[in-house]
């Protein structure tokens, strides 16, 4: 069942911006690291950008960096993915994950437990 849900997803023109949100539902872990992920037709799930919640040591992808910020909520298992200078190669669903276990923090997938449903970013050209 759903234990993450995104929301701010939406459509914007090249070098536009959206903040996406990530909320537990159901999900009541004590996250050590949490992070956004995207999919795009024909490629596999991706990390964007991960943080490490007890540091506040962030992880990005070479693709968004200096262009997106990840950052937590002051509420428990809440994120945020602030992009900037969106590009069409952007466009894709985001999904937000969560994982309780101790360690390294990192933007691969299978670090990560719990995860959301997604939601729809596309950037037009």
């Amino acid at each position: 069942y759903q234990q993450l849900v995104e929301s701010g997803g939406g459509s914007v023109h090249a070098g536009g911006s959206l903040r996406l949100s990530c909320a537990p539902s159901g999900y009541t872990g004590n996250s050590v690291c949490m992070g956004w992920f995207r999919e795009t037709p024909g490629k596999k799930r991706e990390g964007v950008a991960a943080i490490d919640t007890g540091a506040g040591t962030t992880y990005y992808d070479d693709s968004v960096k200096g262009r997106f910020i990840i950052s937590r909520g002051n509420a428990k298992n809440t994120l945020y993915l602030q992009m900037n200078s969106l590009k069409p190669e952007d466009t894709g669903i985001y999904y937000c994950a969560a994982d309780p276990t101790p360690g390294a923090c990192a933007t691969w997938p299978l670090r990560y437990a719990y995860w959301g449903q997604g939601t729809q970013v596309t950037v037009s050209s």
